[in-house]
């Protein structure tokens, strides 16, 4: 995989924006996979729970695509985007893109991610969306 520097989303501004530490690396020196994917859901969740205006339940991770490696140190952004809203279900894509290297920075894709949420009540019951009420 080699990297293609490219330019974070333009007018946009992340949902999360975090720096991995040394305890979210794997033997191999790359950030786990699974400290990623959380991130991501949180980083989904936010554009969901803004929309449905209170609680929602992650219900579907529909792709997940890792495009490259994070590293500690890289300052990792989170994009989140409303695609589609249904009776009672928000789905979200996530971009993630690392900026690596403060001297000469570079700015990689490290993932794309497509998760459905259903907004639920107080008892974690399905309901309908407020946005569409």
């Amino acid at each position: 995989m080699s990297e293609q520097n490219v330019t974070l989303p333009v007018g946009k501004e992340p949902a999360l924006r975090l720096v991995p530490m040394p305890a979210d690396e794997n033997q191999a020196g790359d950030i786990f996979g699974g400290w990623i994917m959380s991130q991501v859901d949180v980083a989904g969740s936010i554009a969901a729970v803004r929309l449905a205006k209170g609680r929602v339940a992650t219900v579907a991770v529909n792709s997940f695509v890792f495009k490259q490696p994070v590293s500690v140190g890289d300052l990792v952004s989170f994009y989140a985007e409303v695609v589609r809203v249904g009776r009672t279900s928000i789905t979200v894509n996530v971009e993630v893109y690392s900026q690596r290297r403060p001297e000469r920075e570079i700015v990689v894709k490290v993932t794309e991610a497509t998760l459905t949420y259903v907004a639920v009540d107080e008892n974690g019951k399905p309901r309908v969306v407020s946005a569409q009420q």
